[in-house]
């Protein structure tokens, strides 16, 4: 007897991570639903090339109802919370909406798995950033959160709401604390998108410098693809539970810089040109991941290293721009 397809509900389709997740889901048999913004008269972004392919359903994060809707109506097995505000330095203009969009979201989303006559498995994206000025690096899912922007706080409260959901009404629900993922797919306002457009404009003399903030400032980088396998990796255990997922590896963006340049073959320092409005109080605790219990019980790490994922994104900007024909 053939069995049916799993069913998966995404939100954030549009986005990098959704695309990635998507991809991966559809890979494995999955009828896949995507939460949009006016649903299917919308441009689908980075999920565009699967427009046949996906089931799209409206929803708005800060519309509750609509989120119970779509839940209601994708009847999925597995749910996938991606869809938030990302941009950290917004979240200050907007701390009420932020709010509203990554906590709030979550928690009607949680009442609608709670409330459905079926069981649903939830992963939702929690932040690196949550942790804050912990006082310890790396960071692990016991590591204490001391929060220092609204859109950290909206991610905390967020994670502690699947925990104590998952907890007092014994849903499947699972937060992926996850750092810093990057790919060519990532919007360009992000400083890791900046620097390989910038090497890539350079290298083509099309520009003369970038212009960033402070050199020093430490990420951990991993590819959204790996990241996401591993929140599908989440929801196929047998017990929920929590996992940071990163790389371990802490760089600076001076690193970041000198490696995108290096793939055109470029020094990066002559190019380079800081502007201190743009240089943040520096951080005393270094966001960095521990992906201990990922990489044991999940049997997850990157796949894909820093230097792999930087020139990447190079090529891509390179071929954006018309230079390089082919596959990454």
């Amino acid at each position: 007897m053939q069995t049916r397809p799993r069913r998966a509900l995404i939100t954030g389709i549009t986005g990098q991570d959704g695309s990635f997740l998507a991809e991966l889901l559809l890979e494995k048999g999955y009828e896949v639903s995507g939460l949009a913004r006016g649903a299917a008269g919308r441009e689908l972004g980075c999920s565009e090339h699967l427009r046949e392919r996906l089931t799209l359903l409206p929803g708005d994060l800060l519309d509750a109802g609509s989120l119970r809707r779509a839940v209601r109506q994708a009847r999925p097995h597995e749910l996938y919370h991606l869809a938030s505000p990302s941009f950290i330095p917004a979240s200050w203009e907007r701390p009420e909406e932020t709010l509203r969009a990554i906590a709030g979201s979550t928690a009607a989303l949680l009442e609608a798995v709670r409330d459905g006559d079926a069981p649903v498995r939830v992963w939702a994206a929690a932040s690196g950033a949550m942790f804050g000025d912990a006082g310890e690096s790396p960071q692990r899912e016991s590591t204490p959160c001391r929060p220092t922007s609204p859109y950290a706080i909206a991610k905390l409260a967020s994670h502690e709401l699947v925990g104590a959901m998952r907890a007092h009404d014994e849903l499947f629900a699972c937060s992926g604390i996850v750092f810093n993922h990057e790919s060519e797919r990532r919007p360009l306002q992000f400083v890791t998108r900046t620097i390989t457009r910038a090497a890539a404009q350079i290298k083509l003399g099309l520009a003369s410098e970038v212009t960033l903030g402070a050199l020093d400032a430490v990420r951990d980088w991993s590819f959204a693809g790996d990241v996401m396998e591993g929140a599908w990796l989440t929801l196929q255990q047998e017990e929920p539970e929590d996992y940071v997922l990163a790389s371990g590896v802490g760089r600076t963006v001076a690193e970041l810089a000198e490696t995108a340049f290096a793939c055109v073959g470029l020094e990066a320092e002559p190019y380079v040109r800081i502007d201190p409005k743009l240089v943040r109080t520096p951080e005393r605790t270094p966001n960095v991941g521990d992906p201990t219990r990922a990489r044991e019980r999940l049997g997850w790490e990157p796949r894909v290293s820093f230097e792999q994922l930087v020139e990447r994104m190079v090529r891509a900007d390179l071929r954006a721009l018309g230079a390089v024909a082919g596959p990454a």
